[in-house]
């Protein structure tokens, strides 16, 4: 067995957790796969001789390179055409870490929208020390900053986020009854059955990246939010296929219209179990995860 046959295991156990982890910081599948791809030949590459502990050092290499690639990002996400919402992904609930409850939440759009408020080190910081658990001198080392600076940046970081009412998920029975009255309300345009699920300030926005029809701004309140589901959604998807599927690690739906996935969404929930976000996208480019996923099954 060579050399390089001998790395493969080691990088291929940790691949999840890393995929995992620059998926939370950039947002994106598609990015996060590149960059395992691109750390798995460095890996490769390596002095591997004079690595002491492979994972702290796959770890580091996964941070700094999600940070300069999301710092980088900014630029485009400013010029984006209308909403930027992350890259939905397909979860499934397994008997390991990464699906436990901890981190499935994390990676709810919401919670990764609430992201987006934080400095890269800030998010980098955050994500490894509050949702992968690592201690301060690990995540330290990997963002490259003193561990007095990386205390501060986990402290700004956990002041900016909040509460963090973005994490909160109800139980998946109240999950599945949501989307029952979502699917009501867009087969029949009576939105009555929905009106209980609906915090009062409700808000609805859709990713279109220019690529696809969608609204542009985002719907605010109840009554607007109900409207746009009872008229505009009936209208649009009332003959479409309804797929339901865990996404990012809550209940959402796929909709599909000729065999082909034209959008899916997924929610926000207030601590009363009640949706106050709904997420719908319309990116091809970033809806291609999906199709790849159901393509599988």
């Amino acid at each position: 067995m060579n050399c390089a046959e001998n790395a493969a295991p080691v990088f291929e156990q940790r691949r999840p957790f890393l995929l995992g982890l620059a998926y939370r910081i950039l947002g994106s599948r598609a990015e996060a796969e590149d960059v395992v791809q691109e750390l798995f030949i460095k890996w490769l590459e390596a002095d591997r001789a004079s690595i002491a502990t492979p994972a702290a050092w796959l770890t580091t290499a996964c941070t700094r390179h999600c940070i300069d690639l999301l710092r980088s990002a900014h630029t485009s996400r400013v010029d984006y055409i209308g909403t930027w919402l992350p890259e939905p992904i397909h979860t499934t609930h397994q008997d390991s870490p990464e699906h436990m409850h901890e981190l499935a939440s994390s990676l709810s759009t919401a919670f990764l929208l609430l992201l987006e408020r934080l400095t890269p080190k800030e998010r980098a910081a955050y994500l490894l020390y509050e949702i992968f658990d690592m201690d301060y001198a690990h995540v330290a080392d990997a963002v490259g900053v003193q561990e007095a600076a990386c205390r501060k940046l986990v402290s700004r970081a956990k002041t900016s986020l909040g509460a963090g009412h973005a994490r909160f998920q109800p139980e998946p029975a109240r999950q599945d009854q949501l989307l029952s009255a979502f699917r009501s309300a867009i087969a029949s345009g009576s939105t009555a059955s929905l009106t209980a699920m609906l915090s009062e300030d409700v808000e609805l926005c859709a990713d279109s990246g220019g690529k696809a029809s969608a609204i542009r701004e985002t719907l605010l309140g109840i009554t607007r939010v109900e409207d746009f589901i009872g008229q505009s959604l009936h209208a649009y998807w009332q003959t479409c296929e309804w797929l339901p599927m865990e996404i990012n690690g809550a209940q959402g739906v796929i909709i599909k219209a000729d065999g082909v996935i034209t959008a899916s969404m997924t929610f926000g929930f207030d601590e009363a179990g009640r949706v106050s976000r709904i997420f719908i996208m319309r990116n091809p480019d970033k809806l291609a995860g999906l199709q790849d996923s159901l393509d599988m099954q």
